[in-house]
């Protein structure tokens, strides 16, 4: 019980604080962008919308978010003045939660593309682009359009049949963008999907789709770990200097959106004031979170995920420390001077940085898979810190007792095995405990290699729900959990050892 209460406590206190007042007395009232000039608006990293407002409009603070659903619970939440997001995405949005209007003057428009490495599958390209003319001639094109772009919320993913043996083509999307790309019922739907999959049955090749942050799209073409990337990317100079755009298959118009008390004839009568109770905010949001389109199944696989990660991270980052600490140990001063250099760049380095030079440059054209990725990176970074802890704990060990052994008969070897090694043992559990658990919370960055954990998970339930509160708490309870069944393994070791 005392275990369950430290769980859920951080869930009560969010839905208490969403509780509390949110709206000031004196309201400014935005009508267009030069109004919005010394606010704060918010972007998706990467965006065109982005370096739009960094180029066309330097006067406004802008603030980087990784999703879009992101912008919204922002600005809901009184983080930003404003969000500046696709007019297709807003209106889904507007569908699902009220709150936020859009200005009337529209940011730019602009063409979206399927993206292909710069000079990679020429033919893939051309195809595609023969591809498009056919769609848009027999029809089918704007069928797709009216399914996902006008009904996205109704509509379901019509079978398409697709080989299941053959070359594939890799293709890279962000499930966070709906109604382009979003995740249905565990399966990842939307407009550009059924484009992407008609593509490859026209062809007959199968796909192979990897879920990716945003910003990580590009630079998957660009290390040609993926064939294309679509997300409603837009087509600008910039971007066509690193990759190569097919033909637009929509017209995406950017716009700015605001909080409805900031916008023109808002009224309060006009607004539904009717609160929930908690327990009734608390159930709503369990449904919509959890239970709807079987999101549970998503939990459960991201859940599985991370602790697998963490548990082989764990264990190769446990085996090579040991091998570490040895060389650092030796007295032959190449291996010293070889483990010195690797301590201090798997310490020097964040942990984000390395993870995405090993996926994109390291392992890039490999076989590899993300997870297999993730637990060689996770594992080499945890065996820097287990090395010296390690040694720390071997050290502190008297050097008599080693003499003692030694003296009494004992092989070297045999000393640090029954005499050394369980009392650095004991010395060494408390502080490995602590870097296992940091390693465990560690492992919610695998997103941006396109591997679904926990944390990736969450984000694709907020792009769906646009609750800022459930999944984020939900996620943290279950990071929770997952520490402490590794502590607890640790401390069941640590007992039986003493």
């Amino acid at each position: 019980m005392k275990f369950l209460a430290k769980a859920l406590f951080p869930l009560l206190l969010i839905f208490l604080a969403a509780c509390g007042p949110k709206q000031d007395a004196d309201t400014p009232v935005y009508r267009e962008i030069a109004d919005l000039y010394g606010k704060k608006v918010a972007a998706t990293t990467g965006s065109s919308q982005e370096s739009q407002l960094a180029t066309r409009h330097p006067q406004i603070e802008i603030l980087r978010f990784d999703t879009d659903a992101d912008l919204l619970n922002a600005l809901l939440a009184g983080k930003c003045d404003a969000m500046a997001v696709d007019q297709h995405i807003f209106k889904y949005f507007s569908q699902i939660t009220e709150g936020a209007v859009e200005l009337e003057e529209p940011l730019f428009s602009v063409g979206i593309g399927f993206c292909f490495g710069k000079g990679d599958n020429v033919e893939l390209r051309e195809q595609f682009n023969a591809f498009l003319r056919q769609i848009k001639a027999d029809g089918t094109y704007d069928q797709i359009v009216d399914r996902w772009i006008n009904n996205a919320h109704t509509s379901k993913m019509p079978d398409i049949p697709l080989p299941e043996d053959g070359e594939p083509i890799r293709m890279a999307t962000n499930s966070t963008a709906p109604p382009l790309v979003f995740m249905k019922d565990g399966e990842l739907v939307g407009f550009d999907i059924e484009i992407a999959k008609r593509f490859a049955a026209s062809i007959g090749r199968r796909v192979v789709l990897s879920d990716m942050n945003f910003t990580a799209l590009i630079p998957s073409l660009v290390s040609r770990t993926q064939d294309i990337a679509f997300c409603g990317i837009n087509i600008t100079e910039e971007r066509k200097k690193s990759i190569d755009f097919s033909d637009p298959y929509f017209n995406c118009n950017s716009i700015v959106a605001v909080r409805m008390e900031n916008s023109e004839g808002y009224t309060a009568d006009g607004a539904n004031v009717q609160q929930e109770s908690l327990a009734s905010r608390i159930a709503t949001s369990f449904r919509r979170n959890i239970l709807e389109e079987k999101r549970y199944l998503l939990i459960v696989d991201g859940l599985k995920i991370t602790f697998i990660i963490s548990l082989l991270s764990c264990l190769l980052g446990t085996l090579l420390g040991a091998l570490v600490c040895w060389m650092r140990m030796s007295r032959n001063k190449l291996l010293c001077g070889f483990s010195n250099f690797y301590i201090s760049i798997m310490r020097g380095m964040p942990v984000l940085v390395l993870l995405m030079i090993m996926f994109y440059v390291v392992f890039a054209g490999t076989s590899l898979n993300s997870v297999t990725v993730a637990v060689i990176t996770f594992g080499m970074n945890f065996a820097a810190y287990v090395c010296e802890m390690f040694r720390s704990a071997i050290e502190s060990v008297d050097k008599g007792q080693t003499e003692a052994g030694v003296a009494l008969g004992f092989t070297p070897f045999k000393t640090f095995i029954y005499i050394v090694l369980p009392q650095a043992f004991k010395q060494v559990l408390p502080v490995f405990k602590g870097e296992t658990i940091s390693l465990v919370k560690t492992t919610s960055i695998v997103g941006f290699i396109a591997v679904q954990d926990l944390t990736k998970v969450g984000d694709i339930i907020r792009s769906r729900t646009f609750d800022a509160f459930f999944p984020l708490v939900m996620v943290a309870v279950l990071y929770f959990i997952v520490s402490w069944l590794f502590a607890a393994a640790l401390d069941y070791i640590g007992k039986k050892a003493s």
